[in-house]
């Protein structure tokens, strides 16, 4: 058990703008919503899963929707707390503590400022160490855990909430909702038990996140040997350095879909294309596959090393790219059904990290 207080949160929302892989929403807005959170009720307690009963109920809390538009429509905060209040009701039990369903982005925070309002530890861990865009795509779903039921919230105060018959439906179900209430949205869902966490969720994933962005934090500084520290402990490389020469975007289908295609800083015709929905999926130097989803591709900023999300993606941006690869929850059989690059449409297979140039 320990305590996160407001000085905690700069280096944990630097360590979930890197695991959001582009994606999860802008850590900004839910990093503002966390210090307030904090400063108004007081310091978050954060445990691990077997300090409480196996049968204590926690619920999870995230926004869902498109990374561009939750940019331009800035959630109220009430919703969250909305989202799992209702979901209580529903199940007609209280939550014992509060979960992020995924370690990236702004669901990294959100879950703080939910805790700290109702007076809830969090726990450390989640399903994804990652941000990724489908509701089904979390290490429950290969254990065989339901998202349902669920619960949706919107800032205008409607609230939805339903049962589902596989995770696959609640994805469906959960997007169709999101594109009517405006595609910014609460969601609680994976009404999971401390026990179900303990054996099959993603554990320690908060202070992971906080460690990491605590080393990247060290390399902005430009202290002496930070970046290769920061690697060591992310067991990552960087793969390409470039500048953004093309940037395809668009929201379509409740997601944020694009390609950015990065030229070379040291070989013009060499360049390195990266396919978006909502996060970073596939990265392609020239037509070679070279990371691919589960693992994580991160665009930082060449100058200052600030991890880059997809919606401020820019032409003329100098990039490094960075493969990291995912937790080892997730090689677990049937992965690659869920998260790896086919389940996305890609036809490409899954390529383990290692190799490439720089």
């Amino acid at each position: 058990m320990r305590l996160l207080t407001v000085d905690d949160i700069d280096e944990l929302t630097l360590g979930a703008t890197l695991l959001g892989t582009g994606g999860g929403g802008d850590p900004y807005i839910a990093r503002l919503m966390a210090r307030q959170a904090i400063e108004d009720h007081g310091p978050v307690t954060v445990i691990d899963a077997a300090e409480l009963a196996p049968d204590n109920r926690v619920l999870t809390v995230a926004v869902i929707g498109a990374p561009t538009v939750i940019l331009e429509k800035v959630p109220s905060g009430a919703e969250f707390v909305g989202a799992v209040m209702s979901l209580a009701n529903f199940l007609g039990e209280k939550p014992a503590a509060i979960m992020p369903i995924e370690v990236g982005g702004m669901n990294t925070l959100i879950p703080l400022a939910v805790a700290a309002e109702l007076d809830l530890p969090v726990i450390d861990a989640d399903s994804m160490r990652r941000a990724f865009p489908q509701l089904e795509m979390t290490v429950f779903t290969l254990a065989g855990v339901p998202a349902g039921p669920m619960s949706m919230a919107d800032e205008k105060g409607n609230v939805v909430v339903f049962s589902t018959t596989t995770n696959q439906v609640s994805e469906k179900l959960a997007r169709g909702t999101a594109i009517m209430l405006g595609l910014a949205n609460a969601i609680s869902c994976y009404p999971v038990t401390a026990g179900q966490i303990v054996e099959h969720g993603i554990l320690g994933s908060m202070t992971y996140c906080t460690e990491l962005g605590k080393r990247l934090a060290a390399v902005q500084r430009g202290e002496t040997g930070a970046y290769d520290e920061f690697l060591s402990f992310a067991n990552g490389r960087k793969y390409f350095s470039g500048k953004i020469v093309d940037l395809d975007r668009r929201t379509t289908d409740g997601f944020a879909k694009g390609t950015v295609t990065i030229e070379h800083f040291g070989d013009p015709d060499r360049t390195m294309r990266v396919e978006i929905q909502n996060e970073f999926l596939i990265a392609f130097d020239g037509d070679r596959p070279v990371i691919t989803s589960p693992d994580l591709i991160c665009l930082l900023d060449h100058e200052n090393a600030q991890p880059i999300t997809t919606e401020a993606l820019a032409y003329g941006q100098r990039v490094d790219v960075i493969g990291l690869p995912c937790a080892p929850e997730w090689h677990r059989e049937g992965f690659l059904d869920i998260v790896g690059p086919r389940a996305f449409g890609y036809d490409v297979d899954y390529v383990s990290l290692g190799g490439g140039r720089q």
